[in-house]
């Protein structure tokens, strides 16, 4: 059992939510759901990639912002797609791989090459990396590879 579990307050999508996270993250078990009198749920517990989750139905006294995000680390380009895609369905995409979906919950869709990039001991490489970044909205690693070489990026399919 893992020791720190973020929870997450919804003003009443937690059953919806739970539905939608599911059927984007592969592996995720079954969901345990506390539901009031009215059979709505009232809170749960629930795992994504082996990452538990709970959900409260809370009310609309708190809104998430992007203060909290969910960080998902992406293979290759077809995974940075296949999440930007279903997270951002009734979302909104922000800059540098980051969106908000439609709860509203912060999500950085970024792939490892960006990570192996910018840690890169070599700085000038590490900067022109991170500059092709912040002029991408979902990340584009063919533009990533070719910043980082030296070559200049076409990152205009990089804007959503």
């Amino acid at each position: 059992m893992q020791k720190i579990t973020p929870c997450l307050w919804f003003d009443n999508q937690l059953d919806d939510a739970i539905s939608f996270y599911r059927a984007i993250f592969k592996g995720a078990g079954d969901p345990q759901v506390k539901r009031g009198p009215d059979g709505k749920a009232f809170a749960a517990t629930f795992d994504l990639e082996g990452q538990q989750f709970m959900g409260l139905n809370g009310g609309p006294q708190f809104k998430f912002s992007e203060a909290v995000s969910f960080f998902v680390r992406c293979k290759d380009q077809a995974e940075v797609d296949y999440y930007w895609e279903r997270l951002l369905d009734g979302g909104k995409a922000q800059q540098c791989g980051w969106l908000k979906d439609r709860f509203g919950v912060s999500w950085q869709i970024i792939p490892d090459a960006l990570m192996r990039y910018l840690n890169d001991p070599d700085a000038e490489k590490a900067m022109r990396a991170q500059a092709a970044m912040m002029q991408m909205v979902k990340i584009d690693i063919a533009a990533l590879d070719e910043a980082y070489a030296g070559c200049a990026p076409d990152i205009s399919t990089s804007r959503v």
